[in-house]
């Protein structure tokens, strides 16, 4: 027997509109126990175990319009799910509708004009296939199984940012289904308010259905890869590379992550990207290859994809995890004994702490978007990830201890795109992660979005 879809109430939605919204898609609509459901509601964080309500397999914009209506006439729970690659796993909600868009992956790329129009179901490794066809890319994230649309309203750090801005900062419009059921195209013409919410403020204020990206020529080839030292050498080569990024170039950019390679155990791996001439990154990289030595140096030309893919091998779909994503202004020698001296002791092997390079165009962007932390010098990833059959208690515990022993040494900022489950925290670590931009987003929130329907996310409240 079908279980009833039930409100915030706690009160039976009719079956009759269930059935007139399954009437009315041009999609799919799943319920328990119904073929593809289990399937549905399974996402990239292995640890996300929720089972909706209603998932609806939405395959265009009239179909997210509906599904916007029949939620907020009702009050109804709604997530909203893109590539469903989010550490909270706020893609999927419990006993609720999920607004899923996974099938719409339409791209058209307009390789005169340089943009490309996207549709929110598409993963990055589709996105750079069809615009790395024409020699030209966008900032994309740094794990090619990531869909664009959460990666970009949260702001979106990539290899390209160094040099070409955030994912958010090329983003030239945008349709968006709005919680009144309207369906928006916003830019910096057309609703300008809007669209600097829209980039950088995490999906409060709607659920995208399309995307406009800014194209630049980049790949097909570029220099990257990365260098790796042993454990043992960690100290002294996160003081290497606070010196060395501090020098880099624009079109260089850089990462240093301590992790554990199957093929050699605990490592410290510097990761590099450079997409300008090829003569002039030979000199930037060299630094990279007579340091240490390496024990292992995989540092050369590839294709821009495989740069794109490089670190997929980390973040496999079904393991379980945990974020933690604290900005940096530099590199402070005290950081560097926490994270070392942390990561030693660290809970699961399979756990890692990168230390992502910002600055560059990003800081360049000014208050054009949402994304408040333009002057940080980097973004440190605490990700804990573990088996699941293990207790989650202390490799969650791993990365909050982390977190609160390095945060001395951060801007006070987070990364919204990697903080996982922090709602059963309060609201500390919300606002740090929108900054000096929170109370704006509240003013905007309560215009587009007064109820709060698109709440399942790391959310703004409506400004009083």
């Amino acid at each position: 027997m079908t279980m009833p879809l039930l409100d915030r109430k706690g009160e039976a939605v009719e079956e009759a509109a269930v059935q007139e919204l399954r009437r009315s898609l041009n999609g799919s609509l799943l319920r328990p126990a119904e073929p593809g459901y289990e399937e549905a509601r399974r996402i990239w964080n292995g640890m996300i175990d929720r089972r909706p309500g209603l998932i609806a397999r939405c395959i265009s914009a009239a179909d997210v319009v509906t599904c916007v209506n029949f939620a907020r006439d009702r009050d109804l729970l709604v997530s909203v799910r893109g590539g469903g690659h989010n550490v909270a796993g706020n893609a999927i909600c419990e006993g609720g509708l999920v607004i899923d868009l996974s099938a719409m992956k339409g791209v058209q790329v307009d390789a005169l004009g340089r943009t490309v129009y996207a549709q929110p179901g598409l993963l990055w490794s589709e996105l750079d296939a069809a615009t790395q066809a024409h020699g030209l890319a966008t900032t994309g994230g740094t794990i090619s199984h990531t869909g664009i649309a959460g990666l970009t309203v949260g702001g979106g750090i990539g290899w390209l940012a160094r040099k070409h801005g955030l994912a958010c900062d090329n983003l030239v419009s945008a349709e968006i289904a709005t919680a009144d059921g309207r369906l928006r195209t916003v830019s910096a013409d057309s609703e300008p308010d809007l669209f600097w919410a829209v980039r950088g403020g995490g999906g409060n204020f709607g659920v995208v259905t399309s995307f406009q990206y800014r194209l630049h020529p980049v790949g097909p080839e570029v220099l990257g890869g990365g260098v790796f030292h042993p454990l043992s050498r960690a100290k002294e080569a996160l003081r290497f590379y606070a010196e060395y990024a501090a020098q880099a170039t624009e079109e260089l950019a850089t990462a240093a992550a301590l992790l554990n390679l199957p093929e050699a155990g605990p490592v410290i791996g510097i990761a590099a990207c450079y997409i300008g001439p090829r003569e002039e990154g030979e000199r930037w990289l060299a630094p990279l290859h007579r340091f240490g030595p390496p024990v292992e140096d995989m540092l050369g030309p590839l294709p821009y994809l495989a740069m794109q893919s490089m670190m997929d091998q980390v973040a496999p779909h079904g393991r379980h995890y945990y974020g933690r994503a604290p900005f940096l202004g530099g590199i402070a020698e005290e950081a560097i004994d926490v994270i070392v001296d942390y990561y030693a002791r660290a809970t699961s092997p399979l756990s890692l702490v990168l230390v992502q390079q910002m600055g560059g165009a990003i800081g360049q962007a000014g208050a054009e978007s949402a994304f408040a932390h333009r002057d940080a010098g980097f973004n440190l990833v605490i990700f804990a990830a573990w088996e699941g059959e293990e207790d989650p208690a202390e490799h969650v515990e791993w990365a909050r201890q982390l977190s609160r022993d390095v945060a001395p040494y951060t801007t006070g900022g987070s990364y919204v795109n990697d903080l996982g489950l922090e709602q059963d925290e309060g609201t500390g670590q919300i606002r740090a992660a929108f900054g000096s931009h929170y109370d704006r987003l509240a003013v905007l929130k309560k215009r587009y979005d007064p109820a709060n329907l698109f709440r399942h996310n790391q959310n703004i409240r409506p400004a009083s």
